[in-house]
């Protein structure tokens, strides 16, 4: 996908991932799998993202950046998570990539630190362009027939930014956790953010 893919308002991005492939390639070995579950980070108001208030450290700096590249970050000092970053460059908001269905061989998938593992993503990879040969994402014309919304996992800290469903995902047996009824909701204080996609 060009990068004009993800210069586009964050949900739509997140939502349009869905069904698409995650590609690494690494040491002559491809590995894939469908993009299953993401989560829409809209900072810096959205209290829940790397980048709220504004925050700006070498970790997060590759979100100011242009889109169309991956922003990796370790977490509990042993696993990898990946996004995409999104919007025009001085916006910092991402996509974090939950759940992939594996590919042939790429092992399980259902979790963020898993989804690393599976596909040798690690921080040598933060700021890189998401294009070929190393880490990209792929159409192959699949489209899901639902999509299911839901609050983002683990940001109990936010406040009301907590309960908004900016969790996408499909049923598949792969999600890191089950799917819930899709939902609607705009952010609180009206910031005038776009409200999720409903399932369609």
């Amino acid at each position: 996908m060009p990068p004009e893919f993800f210069a586009r308002p964050t949900l739509e991005v997140a939502r349009d991932l869905l069904g698409k492939l995650l590609v690494r390639e690494v040491n002559g070995e491809t590995r894939w799998g469908r993009l299953i579950e993401v989560e829409a980070y809209c900072g810096p108001d959205d209290l829940a993202a790397h980048s709220s208030g504004g925050r700006r450290t070498l970790r997060t700096e590759v979100m100011y950046g242009p889109p169309g590249h991956a922003y990796v970050y370790l977490i509990y000092g042993m696993h990898h998570c990946l996004n995409f970053v999104t919007r025009p460059a001085g916006e910092p908001q991402a996509v974090l990539v939950r759940a992939l269905e594996p590919g042939p061989g790429t092992g399980r998938c259902a979790g963020p630190g898993l989804v690393c593992r599976a596909l040798g993503i690690d921080r040598s990879l933060n700021s890189a362009p998401l294009r070929p040969p190393d880490l990209y994402v792929a159409d192959d014309g699949f489209r899901p027939a639902r999509v299911f919304t839901g609050p983002r996992v683990g940001v109990d800290y936010a406040g009301e930014w907590t309960a908004l469903p900016w969790r996408f995902c499909v049923d598949s047996p792969y999600l890191s956790r089950r799917p819930m009824a899709s939902a609607a909701a705009r952010p609180p204080g009206g910031r005038g953010l776009p409200s999720p996609p409903v399932a369609g």
